[in-house]
């Protein structure tokens, strides 16, 4: 039996959609509200402003596609809905970032993961960036609201085998875990999320927020790229767009201009500083793009005797925070530590090798697990975070230099992972490294660990999380936005996304934005009604 598309269900009853690729002459659009970008921060935005009453035009530079569209297969997901077709690197190429762009942007493909902003990270944005009104306290039921809205709870399925290996390992380690909530409402178990949900379980913007903004009367432009805001004086007058093509490649020649009230900026932590950059906005004390931060990531594979077929099941549902804070907020870098799944494509990628090696891996991927450290970047002096700058032909790049103090938490988190692995069952454990091989004890796991050269492009490292460039504080000498997300220096315009980040969070962002953008776009309706 089919599983229902409620969204062409939605166009069919006349939602109001423009498609770029199939503008057949240059296009006016008039809003009180133009949101760029549909992920976390401008679907929560979306919907809260168009719920208040105004007209909101939501903004994508990417395709839409809804459940029909999803098919489970890599080599189609990765080259629709990803940002440069899952190319999109660090400028020096060493660094893989996973970000979405289609209708519902990175929400659409994430691995469903939910948590609250930690309270220290909280409690350190207030003392050190000068943050204020989001205090742990401040949060909550602004986390709650999201969490209610989005059916965020711990996932209630036993994990899959590939997530027990760190509840077996830490459990015998005696390490802490905890059951990561998840944004599923009857959800099937499939373990496909990271290329779209087929059956709508997934609680992303595309079958949530953007669905209520559409149903009351807003509007969304796709295969759209924001390419300038027309500015003049302290006010954004207009933002320019230019439509692409169908593939989201190649502009098709027809352009679009819209014309707002307000202004809300919600591209995430690359997309939204390159606009400004483009528009020449104003930038008194150089901050625009500066600080933008990942949580860079190192992976550690196991082998095991037992059957773990990493790529079925929830791909995320347990995870340890045992080493993220044992030196508080600033002392080394630290990490938290969970599981990627293991589709076929995504697995080659990783593991690497090439002939009969890449073979014997994929020959070996039934029985293969790996475990990932997300490093808390940028609570720290000697972890300043990369900058966003334009290439050429204005399209942005992260440059993104690793620090020799995030080298030592890489290399702390192989031995955490590692540990972790063989007291989970692992007959065997590789670093994923290019120098690295797999060793059947922990003796020479820790040995291996201690000889590698840990250097860009042997370490294979990724991020799926881009935080700050636009980072919010009450001084603008240190911030680009205060901390309602107003832009300093621009009267009508806003910032509603995970640029707005001082620094790194230590988790999964979504439900950091969503909670975050809730507020701001609540304080956004009330200021708008009173001109």
């Amino acid at each position: 039996m089919p599983v229902p598309d409620p969204f062409r269900e939605g166009l069919a009853r006349g939602w109001k959609t423009y498609n770029g690729a199939q503008l057949q002459q240059d296009l006016i659009l008039e809003a009180d509200v133009a949101i760029i970008g549909s992920g976390a921060g401008g679907g929560t935005t979306a919907e809260i402003l168009s719920a208040a009453g105004y007209k909101v035009l939501l903004i994508e530079e990417g395709p839409l596609k809804t459940s029909d569209d999803f098919k489970m297969l890599e080599d189609q997901a990765y080259a629709e809905l990803y940002q440069e077709g899952i190319g999109r690197m660090s400028k020096d190429g060493a660094i893989t970032i996973l970000q979405g762009r289609a209708v519902g942007g990175t929400t659409l493909i994430n691995w469903t993961s939910s948590f609250r902003t930690p309270e220290p990270t909280l409690e350190h944005w207030a003392k050190e960036h000068n943050v204020k009104g989001h205090s742990p306290a401040d949060m909550a039921p602004w986390f709650a609201k999201m969490e209610q809205r989005l059916g965020i709870t711990p996932w209630i399925m036993p994990p899959n085998a590939n997530n027990d290996v760190i509840r077996l390992g830490c459990e015998k380690l005696g390490y802490s875990w905890h059951v990561i909530p998840r944004n599923v409402r009857g959800c099937w178990n499939l373990g496909y999320c990271g290329m779209g949900c087929p059956t709508n379980a997934k609680q992303s913007m595309m079958v949530t927020t953007i669905p209520a903004t559409l149903e009351k009367g807003g509007e969304l432009l796709y295969l759209a790229r924001a390419e300038r805001l027309q500015i003049k004086g302290e006010r954004v007058e207009s933002l320019q767009c230019v439509a692409m093509d169908e593939r989201c490649v190649a502009p098709t020649g027809r352009t679009i201009q819209v014309k707002a009230r307000h202004y809300v900026l919600a591209g995430g932590g690359i997309n939204s500083p390159a606009l400004l950059l483009r528009s020449d906005a104003a930038d008194p004390h150089k901050r625009l793009g500066k600080r933008t931060f990942l949580h860079l990531v190192n992976f550690s594979a196991g082998q095991f005797d037992q059957v773990i077929n990493p790529f079925y099941g929830a791909p995320q549902s347990i995870y340890s925070d045992h080493f993220q804070w044992l030196d508080g907020a600033t002392g080394r870098m630290s990490y938290k530590l969970e599981v990627p799944p293991l589709q076929p494509a995504l697995a080659t990628t990783l593991l690497g090798g090439f002939g009969q090696q890449s073979a014997l891996n994929m020959q070996q991927l039934p029985h293969t697990h790996a475990m990932l450290a997300l490093l808390r970047d940028g609570f720290h002096p000697d972890s300043s975070g990369g900058s966003v700058e334009l290439r050429g032909d204005g399209s942005p790049v992260l440059d993104y230099q690793v620090s020799d103090y995030a080298w030592d938490g890489v290399r702390r988190a192989f031995h955490s992972m590692a540990e972790i692995q063989f007291a989970g069952g692992a007959k065997a454990v590789m670093p994923v490294h290019s120098d690295a091989r797999y060793v059947k004890t922990l003796a020479e796991a820790k040995a291996l660990i201690d000889s590698l050269p840990l250097a860009l492009y042997r370490t294979r490292l990724g991020s799926a999380h881009v935080m700050g460039g636009c980072a919010m504080g009450e001084d603008p000498k240190s911030a680009v936005t205060d901390s309602l997300g107003r832009h300093h220096q621009l009267t009508n315009l806003s910032i509603h996304d995970g640029s707005l980040f001082p620094t790194s969070i230590g988790a999964n962002p979504q439900l950091s934005v969503y909670g975050l953008t809730a507020q701001l776009a609540t304080a956004l309706a009330e200021r708008l009604k009173s001109g």
